[in-house]
């Protein structure tokens, strides 16, 4: 593994954390949207990641022979919406999205959750950039030495 796998694996763990804290922040801002464009309430959305360079392990060795450099770190795939966690359901009859037994769907975004998920993402992104400098600093400790 070159110095330069180290900064693939933590620049594309830092961008998706930024993407994951892009997406959660999304959450918490239609924390109370009971219509969006198509009518319906908003449903959270959720970040799928999985590792880049997912072969089999021959592909791999091939792979890795052919090219010395194999897609390394993580990837966001997927994007998709929540549809496990319940909507909230309210009684609010004065609500213009009541249905006609007075009841307000709104979205199944719980803020303790989304500000958990936000904290974890953003440590993350933290142990990334720490890791990333810990690199930078090795490869620029190493060219001192090569000086001298």
């Amino acid at each position: 593994m070159s110095i330069y796998d180290s900064f693939n694996i933590n620049s594309s763990g830092m961008t998706a954390q930024r993407f994951r804290m892009d997406i959660i922040s999304e959450n918490i801002a239609n924390a109370n949207t009971t219509r969006t464009e198509d009518g319906s309430p908003y449903v959270r959305k959720v970040v799928r990641f999985q590792e880049k360079g997912g072969q089999t392990p021959f592909s791999r060795i091939l792979h890795d022979r052919l090219d010395q450099y194999s897609g390394r770190g993580v990837k966001v795939v997927q994007v998709q919406e929540d549809t496990w966690t319940q909507m909230n359901i309210v009684y609010d009859p004065s609500h213009p999205d009541a249905d006609e037994n007075g009841y307000v769907t709104y979205p199944n975004v719980n803020t303790v959750t989304e500000m958990t998920n936000l904290i974890d993402a953003q440590r993350s992104y933290e142990a990334n950039a720490t890791a990333f400098n810990a690199s930078k600093n090795l490869a620029t400790r190493g060219l001192e030495l090569g000086q001298s």
